[in-house]
């Protein structure tokens, strides 16, 4: 198999994995990597190949949402070392922004919350309320 034919089922992984939803979630992304390893194309080439198929196809890549969600998480907790109600909501928002409307309130809220707990970040709470308790609640996490 030539490297343009290489090329070519790729981009058709790709779309036809985002066909119906413009969106590439962790599981797809995954499907679509081993397939270019089968191939014999480097891990690192493939990743670099799928983030410019889906950038100039518009397709959401959600691996890419959970970095930069993770960086602006991230920045958030530099000042004080811990991640306050506002700043979640704000990382909520912009997870929402950057999926495009393909998750609703309460995925973005899990996948923050999924971001805020695998990186080990702490949250700030009120003497009286626990925001993070009630939020994980609400997204089934409890």
């Amino acid at each position: 198999m030539s490297l343009d034919d290489v090329k070519k089922r790729f981009v058709e992984e790709v779309k036809l994995r985002a066909y119906d939803d413009k969106y590439i979630d962790k599981a797809e992304e995954r499907e679509i990597l081993q397939i270019a390893l089968q191939q014999g194309v480097s891990v690192d080439s493939a990743r670099a190949a799928l983030a410019q198929v889906c950038e100039s196809n518009g397709y959401v890549l959600e691996s890419r949402v959970l970095s930069e969600i993770k960086d602006l998480i991230d920045t958030f907790a530099s000042n004080d070392g811990k991640i306050d109600e506002k700043e979640f909501t704000d990382a909520v928002a912009q997870c929402k922004k950057r999926t495009q409307g393909k998750k609703n309130d309460v995925q973005c809220k899990r996948m923050v919350l999924e971001v805020i707990e695998e990186n080990s970040f702490k949250v700030k709470t009120g003497m009286f309320s626990n925001w993070h308790a009630k939020v994980r609640k609400d997204v089934g996490l409890a």
